[in-house]
């Protein structure tokens, strides 16, 4: 953890040598996600709900999952980006190097200015959490944090499954974005809105909706059942999958020769 702050401190210290930069930056992540906000705002104002959920609740739903993609887009950044560090060679030498190579690559890169998105989440579940009607509880707030942490856990997950799939293909695989990217805009809305099939898909294959969609119901008071709030776990599980496949491809490793 030490080393790790270290690699945390050389990389805010470089983002600082140019602040105008950094606070455009971080200023553009903010209004990057600002439209979905938007749009999510315009539904509501001529439909009033969708499938039962009032405004208060989507938002709940959208700055947990907002918040979650942006925590793991700037630590586990480095995995998103690994494509680059085997088509350039960086990566052969940290395998040289007397460090564990998945920390070197989950500290190479570091995106500071995804607070931008962070402060918009946190706005918005500001917001959303007292207006939503649900009865808090101390219980309550740490099955949301719970739900935070889960879908941080996810989202790094899933950019650690593209970098293991990365071996094999050496390119980034762009149909991964439907599960990064697409799972943070299906997750501006509770899963079940989406239909059955959907739901079964972010349930059993991508468990977006354990983070989201079944700890919400617990929140809201519509499902009583108090296992719907350990259901975030399915997102720390998902990291078992996604090591796998990291570790198979790490092994069949034999270098680009750039």
């Amino acid at each position: 953890m030490r080393l790790y702050m270290r690699y945390l401190g050389i990389h805010l210290r470089s983002m600082m040598q140019y602040k105008a930069s950094f606070y455009m930056l971080t200023l553009g992540q903010f209004l990057t996600t600002f439209s979905s906000l938007l749009v999510v705002y315009f539904l509501f104002s001529r439909f009033g709900a969708v499938k039962g959920f009032g405004l208060e609740e989507v938002l709940i739903c959208y700055s947990v999952v907002l918040m979650a993609f942006s925590l793991a887009e700037c630590f586990a950044r480095g995995f998103d980006t690994f494509p680059r560090l085997i088509s350039n060679g960086q990566f052969d030498r940290m395998l040289v190097r007397p460090r564990n190579a998945t920390f070197q690559v989950l500290a190479s890169t570091v995106e500071i200015t995804r607070v931008g998105r962070m402060v918009q989440a946190v706005a918005v579940l500001a917001y959303a959490a007292p207006n939503s009607g649900i009865a808090w509880t101390a219980g309550k707030v740490a099955v949301l944090a719970f739900m935070i942490l889960g879908g941080t856990a996810l989202f790094a997950a899933l950019f650690w499954m593209y970098a293991g799939l990365s071996f094999f293909t050496l390119e980034g695989l762009e149909f991964m974005n439907v599960f990064t990217d697409g799972g943070r805009d299906h997750g501006a809305y509770p899963m079940g809105v989406y239909g059955r099939e959907v739901l079964a898909f972010y349930t059993y294959v991508v468990p977006l909706a354990c983070v989201q969609y079944y700890p919400l119901m617990y929140l809201l008071g519509r499902w009583d059942n108090p296992w719907l709030a350990v259901c975030p776990l399915a997102g720390f599980a998902f990291l078992l999958p996604a090591w796998g496949i990291w570790r198979l491809g790490l092994r069949h490793y034999r270098s680009t020769g750039s």
